[in-house]
């Protein structure tokens, strides 16, 4: 009986959400005073296609027309305001371009000049002297009078003490929807139709009732009323906060709901042993005592791959600070299970160095390891296949070519892919058909993420940070330089590179000319040339124009020390590991973005020696270059940096975020509303662990909110 009960319920909240759907799905050319011809601009110009979309189509700002002031409380500090009086005159005063219409409201206080260039002959028609009306407009003064230029009029009786009440909203449109008589008022106008059809079962709430309480929060419907047509200015603040925290709560509980289901279903090779291999390096060849911040890492790794569940970690780490060892002994581990590991790197040159630095760490191991990318031909790339097919290559290293379906392993347990954003989703995805049971995942960047990003964007990985530096590193000394001092910063690098050591000089890419970038960098190119001739000193030059064995061949003579300088766009700003290379020069700084310069820094300082970075720029400076060359000198923190790059550039920019199309929010800003989403992501994480299907009755709204969220939330796979 009670099971039938329990349908009986479901499927009357299906039927609630349903009617939701029904009314909000109505094509917009349905609501009245919009029609088929306002209905397709509507569509064409703001992606308005149904009453919904009409919904979510919010206000940018609210106009206060609840109050009638008096016109002698305009002041020179006055910007909009709402008047009421006597129109004691009219008239029509020049000549065809120069014509405009001059009339003069009175009130008790004072005078009032009302002026139209636009439609006079109609406005003329309109206005009647000696009749009241209530105005509305922005001040302006002319010839120290106050007047209002194409204010907005309607007939007033003294009677009506107060103006409208409720704050009118300014809707954002274009230019082409104003020509047609949908304007920002004209919308307000067809959203208030539509919002008087809307009854409460139409936007039925969606939050547990305790949390409504709990955060004081108005119910949905009260919450849509109150964005577009609020009484007052805290009514629309609470609207607005609703709205917010719903939209980041229902994205932290979707990322919740996935990392719970993960931990719960997801099956995963278990690594229950630290044996031979891990114990061995670790206490013999293992080149300097980790860090706390990677035992740390390391620790919360074991325990991942311990349970028997896939791990799917984050491990976010600043240049330097030491990721690829806890990559390194993460791989043993997978071996000591009798299991294969694979390290996968987006460049060529980036798996060769992670190759070098592995093979040169595990000499004297006995333990093969193999490298594979596409420059890998013939006999060799049989011989490395045959062997991961066998199992007796137990470590590969390669680029996206380890991705290809001809690549076979034995036994696979354990992928590592460094600076994730280059590689796809779906790329990861073919990684895990490698395998019966889906190898554990370790996902590297040196691109510091911040912390609110990392919660909305990367919110259903784990995730780990190591923010110490293994001791001995010195910090990089960063210096701000303009155009002038050019002499004085070429004769440094040269007292650098006569001291051995070696230099990087980056030119900046700007996207939109390809041209422009590459003749600066060939102007830069001969400037340093005739500051340092050949053959006292041997330059690489790297850009994006060159065929990739070029690009690979200069980047090697580089790494080699064959040359001494590299000249360079922005190619060179992931994983080029040159320990002797001691000054960073970035040309035209203020062209870079903050994570962008923090990166290039990271080029310099790999070794035992002291390290320059040196920004320079031309003389004008905007205030938000000012503001990063401040930041860059001031700091070497990488996740410092990352937060200010987030409130200097906003979400939208942040690598990573644009191709994964992360935070689709209508009204959330991450960064502007970082304790509404602490606020969210804590009760998220407290509801997914104390209820993790969401069966209780205080949570069922929100699943069946959840289910009626087509595509959204992969239910079918949590329940």
């Amino acid at each position: 009986m009670s099971f039938h009960l329990h349908g009986v319920f479901l499927g009357l909240l299906l039927s609630m959400i349903s009617s939701e759907q029904h009314i909000l799905a109505s094509p917009v050319d349905y609501l009245k005073g919009v029609g088929p011809q306002r209905g397709e601009m509507l569509k064409k110009e703001l992606n308005i296609f149904t009453f919904g979309d009409l919904l979510h189509h919010f206000p940018n700002r609210h106009i206060d027309r609840t109050k009638v002031s008096a016109i002698a409380d305009i002041s020179p500090d006055t910007d909009y305001i709402q008047v009421a009086g006597m129109l004691v005159r009219s008239e029509v005063i020049g000549e065809k371009r120069n014509r405009r219409l001059v009339a003069e409201l009175r009130d008790k206080t004072g005078s009032l000049e009302l002026t139209w260039f636009q439609g006079v002959t109609w406005v003329q028609k309109m206005l009647e002297p000696g009749q009241s009306y209530l105005v509305y407009g922005k001040v302006g003064f002319f010839l120290g009078r106050p007047q209002i230029v194409h204010p907005e009029t309607e007939k007033w009786t003294p009677q009506k003490k107060e103006g409208q009440a409720w704050l009118e909203p300014v809707y954002p449109t274009t230019e082409k929807l104003k020509a047609r008589s949908l304007g920002g008022r004209q919308l307000g106008k067809i959203t208030q139709v539509l919002l008087a059809q809307l009854r409460e079962r139409d936007i039925p709430e969606n939050l547990p009732a305790s949390m409504l309480s709990k955060l004081r929060l108005p119910s949905r419907f009260r919450a849509y009323q109150d964005i577009h047509f609020p009484t007052s200015p805290k009514a629309y603040a609470d609207a607005l906060r609703r709205l917010k925290f719903e939209e980041l709560f229902l994205a932290q509980l979707r990322m919740n709901l996935l990392r719970s289901e993960r931990h719960r279903y997801s099956k995963g090779v278990v690594f229950d042993q630290v044996g031979e291999h891990f114990n061995r390096y670790y206490h013999e060849f293992l080149p300097f005592a980790l860090t706390g911040a990677q035992k740390r890492v390391l620790k919360e790794i074991r325990q991942d791959t311990a349970r028997g569940r896939q791990m799917n970690r984050l491990l976010q780490g600043d240049v330097g600070s030491g990721k690829t060892i806890v990559a390194l002994l993460t791989m043993l581990l997978a071996l000591d299970n009798g299991y294969q590991a694979v390290l996968m790197a987006p460049t060529e040159i980036l798996s060769r160095q992670h190759y070098e630095t592995i093979s040169k760490q595990l000499e004297g191991m006995d333990i093969p390891v193999r490298l594979l990318t596409g420059s890998v031909k013939g006999k060799e790339r049989k011989e490395i296949l045959a062997g991961l097919a066998s199992g007796e290559i137990a470590l590969l290293i390669g680029t996206h070519a380890v991705i290809e379906d001809k690549v076979q392993f034995h036994r696979l347990g354990l992928v590592i892919i460094d600076e994730q954003h280059r590689f796809g989703v779906e790329q990861r995805a073919r990684m895990w058909k490698k395998a019966v049971l889906p190898p554990h995942v370790l996902v590297m960047t040196a691109t510091p993420i911040p912390r609110t990003l990392a919660m909305t964007a990367y919110g259903d990985l784990d995730y780990s940070i190591i923010d110490e530096l293994p001791p001995g590193r010195q910090p990089i000394t960063t210096v701000h330089r303009y155009e002038h001092d050019r002499g004085r910063v070429m004769d440094f690098i040269r007292a650098e590179l006569e001291l051995g050591r070696q230099a990087y000089i980056i030119f900046p890419l700007i996207e939109e000319s390809e041209k422009l970038d590459y003749e600066n960098l060939m102007r830069g190119y001969e400037t340093v040339k005739s500051y340092f001739p050949e053959p006292k000193f041997w330059i690489s030059m790297v850009h994006g124009r060159q065929p990739a064995d070029q690009k690979e061949w200069n980047m090697q003579r580089f790494v080699s020390n064959d040359t001494q300088i590299m000249v360079s766009t922005t190619v060179i700003e992931v994983g080029v590991n040159v320990p002797n290379a001691s000054v960073m020069v970035i040309e035209s700084t203020e062209k870079f973005g903050l994570s962008q310069l923090h990166q290039l820094r990271g080029r310099v300082g790999r070794g035992a020696e002291k390290s320059y970075c040196i920004l320079l720029t031309g003389q004008k400076l905007g205030k938000d270059a000012r503001e990063r060359i401040k930041i860059m000198v001031s700091t070497s923190n990488g996740f410092e940096i990352a937060e200010k790059d987030l409130e200097l550039r906003g979400p939208g920019d942040i690598e990573g975020t644009r191709q994964s199309g992360m935070l689709p929010f209508r009204l959330a800003d991450i960064v502007q509303d970082r304790p509404i989403l602490e606020a969210a992501r804590a009760m998220a994480i407290a509801i997914v662990e104390e209820d993790p299907e969401l069966v209780s009755a205080e949570n069922l709204r929100l699943k069946e909110f959840l289910t009626a969220q087509k595509g959204k939330t992969p239910w079918s796979r949590i329940s």
